[in-house]
């Protein structure tokens, strides 16, 4: 049975809907959730290709040692901003072409981990990084349990570990850089699965094309950072530096 078999949506008059329109939102829920998960893979694959090309064409390197670096480094959180704030206000198409943007500009900053890290251990803990995610997911989308009440206590700790990191570019303590990565990999991973059942939950069969559109943007952008954010904790505790 799907979710809307346990959960049968009801007419006015307290009636179940027939089971055919149950039948009909599961269908539209899951090409709709196919195209998030869609978009978020298309930016992944964007993001790592140019972050690998960034350090092999020694882009990376040539800018690391200019201010043109701190550009590279923001922007992202521009295209951040500009989605999440402004996308009421801009068609599908211009959020779509912004989330592109934002995937290759993130490729650009993320350039610098090829040149601190081995590609196998890259690799390794991409991997490991697909499962957790993957399991995580799905988790979200099947269970029955609300983790509404887990996003606040979530975000806290999102809030948390930003704060930290920036005291960190200060203090630089290894020992607090362990603890915010493995505080990080407890967030993300519970975010994982707060956010892929929150993108779910934002499904009406009602919706316009257009407003389907953007909403498969932001959930794709949601479940994208959960993904980068989780892989680049993971990174700083498993990944294997290179030799100077």
């Amino acid at each position: 049975m799907s979710y809307y078999d346990y959960n049968p949506r009801r007419t006015p008059d307290g009636m179940a809907t027939p089971p055919w329109v149950g039948a009909q939102i599961d269908t539209g829920l899951r090409a709709y959730m196919q195209r998030v998960y869609s978009y978020m893979a298309g930016g992944l694959a964007v993001t790592g290709i140019l972050a690998y090309a960034a350090a092999a064409s020694g882009f990376y390197q040539a800018i690391a040692a200019t201010p043109l670096i701190w550009i590279v480094m923001l922007m992202p959180l521009g295209f951040v901003l500009a989605l999440s704030f402004g996308i009421q206000r801009m068609s599908a198409g211009t959020a779509m072409m912004l989330f592109w943007i934002y995937a290759a500009v993130m490729g650009l900053s993320l350039g610098g981990i090829f040149l601190v890290y081995t590609g196998t251990s890259i690799a390794r803990v991409f991997f490991i990084t697909a499962a957790t995610y993957g399991a995580m997911s799905l988790y979200g989308y099947t269970t029955k349990s609300d983790l509404s009440g887990f996003g606040s206590f979530l975000m806290m700790g999102l809030i948390g570990i930003v704060i930290a990191s920036l005291v960190n570019i200060f203090v630089g303590s290894s020992a607090l850089q362990f603890a915010i990565s493995v505080i990080g990999v407890l967030v993300f991973v519970g975010l994982t699965a707060y956010d892929t059942q929150r993108i779910k939950e934002m499904y009406l069969e009602s919706d316009s094309a257009e407003i389907a559109d953007k909403k498969a943007v932001i959930g794709a952008l949601a479940l994208y950072l959960d993904f980068i954010n989780l892989f680049m904790m993971l990174l700083q505790l498993f990944g294997q530096r290179r030799d100077n």
